[in-house]
């Protein structure tokens, strides 16, 4: 049995509403509307009203809308379906998203954050189709999980469970979460970047060269990719930063198999993208660092979805909303 489904993607920058239809343990992307990110929280929900009109007014065919589902970057409340100030959308202080689309479309609409979203979404959908227990990293712009106990979405008391990018693994190394030495910091596009241009400095200084960057005038410029495409092409000082990034990884990797002990963790974006430079070094560690039992049973697969997770993701709030 197929069913219409409704998201909403809420970003800094930009904003989509996405129609799926979601059959046999697969979802389909039916449509897709995307726009920037309006200056205030009301004309945003205004706007995803009238975009989600409209892909339904296109897919009449389709069927009934079932549900909708919402997925933001944190803090939020999805227990009464609030916004709670996140870093990256400002003037959003405890904003209702949930029930003026509620009240519009006469749908169950439910509100999660974007790891959890995507937890989901590859639990249903993608590489942790299955598994009763799962990690979901995000290792993008920052390192989020969602976290999928026992059969069940886990998001903690304050909804702040998978926040493990705020784990401190080092006592000094780049800010990443507002922490020196985190996860996050070391494990992401921004702490990448960090340490490429660490690390560059530092070999220009010493008078000597790296594909990372030509000269010290083009050290604001080095990025995540910017690193991993010279780290394929052998260079050596992208390679260290690699080298670091994939042992830190491996050792973050080893805290949540020690603790959570899951089937499988399934990682996004960055890693997904470059895992065979990444996967070595991640394994390796883990060797060292994780508990061989846990350790046995846990699967490390990049994300199923692949660069469709975060329209997926929407669309899995919405079906987890129907039970």
């Amino acid at each position: 049995m197929s069913m219409l489904l409704g998201g909403f993607d809420i970003g800094g920058t930009k904003c989509a509403a996405v129609l799926g239809i979601a059959a046999d343990g697969k979802v389909e992307i039916a449509a897709k509307r995307a726009f920037p990110t309006p200056a205030t929280p009301e004309e945003t929900i205004r706007q995803f009203g009238e975009a989600m009109e409209a892909l339904l007014a296109d897919a009449k065919d389709a069927g009934p809308l079932r549900a909708i589902g919402i997925s933001c970057g944190g803090p939020l409340d999805s227990r009464r379906g609030l916004v709670l100030s996140p870093p990256n959308l400002p003037g959003w202080d405890g904003i209702d998203v949930v029930s003026p689309l509620r009240e519009r479309f006469g749908v169950p609409v439910a509100l999660q954050n974007d790891a959890n979203a995507c937890a989901l979404a590859e639990w249903k959908w993608g590489a942790g189709s299955g598994v009763s227990n799962l990690v979901f990293l995000t290792f993008g712009t920052g390192m989020g999980a969602g976290l999928i106990l026992d059969g069940r979405l886990y998001a903690g008391i304050s909804d702040m469970a998978g926040e493990v990018g705020h784990m401190r693994l080092e006592d000094d190394g780049p800010v990443g979460y507002g922490k020196a030495g985190s996860f996050e910091g070391f494990c992401s596009g921004g702490g990448i970047a960090r340490l490429g241009r660490a690390l560059a400095e530092r070999r220009l200084r010493e008078g000597g060269a790296t594909a990372v960057c030509a000269d010290a005038a083009g050290l604001d410029g080095i990025t995540a990719k910017a690193v991993f495409d010279a780290a394929h092409d052998g260079d050596a000082l992208a390679l260290e930063v690699v080298g670091l990034v994939g042992r830190k990884l491996g050792r973050g990797l080893a805290l949540l198999i020690d603790v959570l002990n899951p089937e499988r963790i399934v990682i996004g974006s960055i890693y997904a993208r470059q895992e065979a430079l990444l996967r070595p070094i991640v394994m390796a560690e883990l060797a060292r660092e994780a508990l061989p039992l846990s350790l046995s049973a846990c699967e490390i697969v990049p994300s199923g979805l692949g660069e469709h997770v975060g329209d997926a993701a929407s669309l899995s709030v919405a079906l987890h909303a129907l039970g």
